[in-house]
């Protein structure tokens, strides 16, 4: 009975916390977990802390360090996005190559960046980059620690939602 107890007190508390907080991380205001939250809308945003999360756990199962999330790298994944909507088309040169699109934004040795066009929210996407070996392998170098990312929606495109993902050490 008493730890029956102290699981009920503990769980109160947590309870309790969680009601403190206006937006649970990695959730929407509508309680929608922000990785399920559907990007084919003008006005869609990725949750880049729900991707910082989602990615840094994925991480952290296989004993890599977490992610931070980089103004720099979030402005250059931006750009990226933006580049291959404007084209219509993916493409990691569209912006120009990813070491002349960060050179002189920061303080960087190593780089990767995942893009890719179609999925309609964040689970999607990182499904899709885990299940390619060449996008898993950018996503598990144990050298990265920051991260950007981005989506641009274009309606008319066949895609509709581009992504550009920016890992640097």
């Amino acid at each position: 009975m008493r730890r029956f107890v102290t699981r009920l007190s503990v769980l109160s508390i947590a309870l309790a916390l969680a009601a403190c907080s206006s937006s649970p991380v990695g959730f929407t205001l509508s309680g929608e977990p922000g990785f399920y939250k559907k990007l084919n809308a003008s006005t869609a945003k990725v949750d880049t802390v729900a991707a910082r999360d989602m990615i840094s756990i994925y991480r952290a199962n296989k004993n890599l360090a977490r992610l931070t999330i980089d103004p720099a790298l979030q402005k250059a994944a931006e750009e990226q996005v933006l580049a291959m909507a404007r084209a219509d088309r993916m493409s990691h040169e569209v912006g120009g190559s990813l070491m002349s699109r960060l050179n002189g934004r920061l303080d960087h040795t190593r780089a990767v960046e995942n893009i890719s066009a179609g999925y309609h929210t964040l689970a999607e996407a990182f499904s899709g980059w885990r299940d390619s070996p060449a996008h898993n392998k950018n996503m598990l170098n144990p050298e990265m620690r920051r991260m950007g990312i981005a989506t641009a929606y274009v309606p008319e495109s066949k895609y509709k939602v581009y992504w550009a993902l920016i890992l640097t050490d």
